[in-house]
């Protein structure tokens, strides 16, 4: 790799210190600042337009499934929220409670929204009667607060931002279609524009979300092996419809519960986008969610015509990408490394020289490979098809490495090894939560998901590692973040 220039330098090395790493690239890539409340980041406008167009794809995406964008009130009322035991006990300890207004105590506490199926719950009780009113299917933008211990940028944090999708059905059937519905949809975004490959499966009881029947859930592997959840879709049955009597007529005039969904997509996803794609030089962001796909850096633009030409440069590649022209009066050198920390996924130079022969140099962000391009009618295109081929290397890339550390185990001794090493290990596990709690107290892993892909598996003969008993589930394991 070239030697690092300006602040690039001072970007800790993802081999030696992956965590301080992590928190270098947030930080000097601007995409984050900390604030004076411990866990609540400060989200910078790159790091701001990064998210914009990662919620411009799911709300395109949502909406064209028939879902309806709401805004929910943000404070809870504590009485509202302990109707459903379950749920409340699952997120007590990170609920923040506002108790005063103004100078005043208040008769009862309000919870700041840790989510909000309880809020939904109320407001669908009033507006749901008979199995025409049905489904229903709600969508929120909004952010929410959990009062984590040990925060990091993105990752976990006091505050984050995300959607929250609400849904009610008049069958079981239909909630579950839900759920995998909304679970296929994150597959699309995470795969097909954050380029981050992912395992979707099944939680297990202990790692389900709290009052839900079943957890969907998309998990990934990140460069240092650690596996990250990057987002769930939940199947309540009718949990929700009993505890709060969201009851209906249905078509034989019979008077049941709702059954409810829930789903999200969180600012955790740009945590996983950096942790899967970036490196020692700074931020690679993948070209299809880039706020700015295209860097032009003119040099020597002191000089007659260079300036004029990269705007007319600009011009030209604007009308399909996204692009902006570096006409700082830093030196050359400097604007290219920091471009590299900023992640733009390709930069064009150009200068005196350049002109003269009618060409410009392009680099790949992601590889840092200088092409020659001709300087006519045919770079728009050319530069649009080397992002689109930019997009597929990281996927490749971040599928290869993925594949590469999942491994199976076929002995107690062989998972142990195998999770010190990091990465995910299929093991076969008997559905025992003893089980599940030994392994996490030894290794520090958890079960990360019963995948889709090995739902069908034949585990007749097949022993869970720990008890001997039949093995029920084909799982992946993995120490998480």
């Amino acid at each position: 790799m070239a030697k690092k220039q300006g602040f690039v330098k001072e970007i800790t090395s993802r081999d030696d210190d992956f965590a301080k790493w992590y928190t270098d690239v947030c930080l000097k890539a601007e995409l984050c600042d900390y604030s004076s409340v411990k866990g609540m980041m400060v989200v910078r406008p790159t790091g701001t337009a990064i998210w914009e167009n990662i919620r411009d794809v799911i709300d395109k995406k949502i909406k064209a499934t028939g879902h309806e964008n709401v805004l929910m009130p943000m404070l809870i009322p504590e009485s509202l929220l302990l109707k459903e035991a379950e749920h409340v006990e699952g997120f007590a300890p990170e609920v923040a409670w506002v108790t005063h207004g103004g100078n005043n105590e208040l008769q009862e506490r309000l919870a700041i929204r840790p989510t909000s199926e309880v809020v939904f719950a109320e407001h669908f009780k009033k507006i749901i009667h008979s199995h025409r009113d049905l489904p229903v299917l709600y969508n929120q933008w909004v952010s929410v607060v959990r009062w984590e211990k040990n925060t990091r940028p993105f990752l976990r944090t006091t505050e984050f931002f995300w959607q929250e999708g609400h849904t009610c059905h008049s069958t079981a059937e239909e909630a579950q279609a839900e759920t995998k519905l909304m679970l296929e949809t994150y597959v699309d975004v995470c795969e097909n524009f954050l380029a981050i490959p992912v395992v979707s499966g099944v939680k297990s009881e202990s790692e389900k979300f709290a009052g839900a029947d079943k957890t969907f859930t998309n998990e990934t592997l990140m460069y240092d092996g650690k596996a990250l959840q990057i987002n769930t879709s939940h199947d309540f049955g009718n949990n929700f419809g009993k505890a709060f009597d969201i009851n209906f007529t249905n078509k034989e005039g019979k008077e049941e519960a709702v059954y409810t969904t829930s789903w999200g997509f969180t600012t955790r996803a740009i945590g996983g986008m950096i942790m899967v794609h970036s490196d020692d030089r700074g931020l690679v962001i993948p070209p299809r969610i880039a706020p700015t796909q295209v860097m032009i850096i003119p040099i020597a633009q002191h000089k007659e015509g260079v300036l004029d030409k990269a705007y007319d440069l600009k011009e030209l590649l604007g009308k399909n990408m996204s692009v902006k022209v570096d006409a700082s009066d830093k030196q050359p050198g400097w604007k290219f490394s920091e471009a590299e920390m900023k992640g733009y996924p390709v930069r064009i130079e150009i200068g005196p020289r350049d002109i003269e022969e009618g060409k410009v140099v392009v680099v790949r962000r992601d590889t840092l490979e200088k092409i020659t391009m001709e300087l006519n009618d045919e770079l728009a295109a050319n530069i649009e098809n080397l992002l689109e081929t930019i997009q597929q290397d990281m996927f490749d890339r971040a599928k290869e490495r993925q594949d590469a550390k999942t491994r199976t185990a076929t002995t107690k001794e062989e998972f142990y090894e195998l999770i010190e090493e990091g990465g995910f290990v299929l093991a076969p596990w008997s559905g025992d939560p003893e089980v599940e709690a030994k392994i996490k107290e030894d290794t520090g892993a958890t079960s990360r998901c019963w995948s889709l892909e090995h739902q069908n598996d034949d585990l007749t003969g097949v022993k869970d590692l720990w008890n001997g008993e039949d093995a029920k589930y084909m799982m992946h394991w993995a120490k998480a973040y």
